[in-house]
């Protein structure tokens, strides 16, 4: 594998990547949907060199998640010419050029001086799958293989870099390459695991640890989920998971993430129930009567709190999974518009969990049994 910091690499792989896109880029600006609450978030969080801008935060900070999530809605939205500046930025500015050959440092922003910089190189296993995921699918659905060389080469580092052997277990994915084994725990986060990414993965990757790490997914939510609310982060120690030494029993806004990939994953694939099961703790909550907390003690069962809009949201596909109109069309209603949204405070993570939701349940895209997008375009 090449250097990440050779530049006629790195040239080649831009200037491929793009060809396809020049040839079509006029067709494409006449004819590409447009979703409206996508470019509300695009106008409020969205440089135009294609960085996500998280301005909750004081250094205006930008993640791979960010960058990630942009790069996958400008596939679902049909729209080549955001996709190569989101995916552009990101290898300059998070992976030295080249993101086939390094793993994109996880956070950018401001620093105490004032000057704009990586503040964290260490990667974010999460991003690393959903980057991939839209580089290998965006190079499948526009026919462009200069896509597919960078996101198998993001693959490649995954395996190489980020899911070690748990014995007693087998593969797992660790958060980051750095900083997640502490003494005997190997610490792991279940919504850094969607299963329609993993089925991808297992077709493109036939010799990897996809399936294997598909089934020790749900393991991981059944040992950790006691009253079927997932944890923010769980821990595998002695032959078994347990409660996060660092984080906690607690679910809240990396968890509601779980329920969201839940309701995604294919009927058809033979992990979707046992996952839905081990998951039954928002429905059971919602048909009571309640909302949906913000943080659950995942040992008690018991919560504080209401989520956000984008908590709702993200229990779309869930609800839908398993039928339960009334309640999606309740939380349907309960909705900001896109209007609604332009005209408040920019919000990256809870509008970025709403167009996961809400655009699922509009029919933008749906995941196949083998992980394939099936885009609405």
């Amino acid at each position: 594998m090449a250097n990440s910091a050779d530049p006629q690499r790195r040239r080649l792989l831009q200037v491929a990547a793009t060809l396809p896109l020049l040839a079509h880029v006029g067709a494409q600006a006449q004819t590409a949907p447009r979703w409206p609450a996508w470019q509300v978030l695009q106008a409020s969080s969205l440089s135009r060199d294609g960085r996500m801008i998280d301005r909750s935060q004081d250094d205006q900070r930008t993640t791979s998640e960010g960058q990630s999530y942009a790069l996958f809605f400008a596939l679902v939205d049909n729209d080549q010419a955001l996709f190569d500046r989101v995916l552009a930025w990101t290898q300059d500015n998070l992976a030295g050029g080249d993101m086939g050959a390094r793993l994109p440092a996880w956070l950018w922003g401001r620093d105490g001086k004032g000057g704009w910089r990586v503040l964290d190189d260490n990667p974010a296993s999460d991003s690393d799958l959903w980057l991939a995921y839209a580089l290998l699918e965006g190079a499948r659905l526009w026919r462009r293989p200069a896509l597919q060389v960078i996101g198998a080469g993001m693959l490649a580092q995954v395996r190489a870099r980020e899911i070690v052997e748990l014995d007693g277990l087998g593969p797992m994915l660790l958060p980051g390459p750095q900083g997640f084994i502490e003494d005997d725990a190997t610490r792991v986060n279940p919504s850094y695991l969607p299963l329609p990414l993993l089925r991808r993965f297992a077709a493109v990757d036939k010799q990897g640890p996809w399936q294997a790490l598909a089934r020790n997914t749900v393991a991981l939510l059944q040992q950790t989920s006691p009253h079927g609310f997932a944890p923010d982060w769980a821990a595998w120690r002695k032959g078994a998971f347990v409660v996060d030494p660092v984080k906690g029993a607690v679910g809240g806004y990396d968890a509601i993430r779980c329920y969201a990939w839940a309701g995604m994953t294919a009927a058809r694939d033979p992990l979707f129930r046992p996952q839905l099961q081990a998951l039954s703790g928002p429905l059971q909550r919602l048909r009571s009567g309640g909302a949906m907390w913000e943080k659950v003690d995942t040992r008690s069962g018991q919560g504080q709190g209401e989520g956000n809009y984008g908590f709702r949201a993200a229990l779309l596909p869930y609800l839908q999974a398993q039928g339960e109109t009334q309640q999606v069309q309740a939380l349907m209603a309960s909705l900001p518009t896109a209007e609604q949204q332009r005209s408040a405070e920019p919000a990256y993570y809870t509008q970025m969990l709403t167009l996961f939701g809400r655009g699922w349940m509009e029919g933008r895209w749906r995941f196949a049994a083998d992980g394939r997008m099936q885009p609405r375009w």
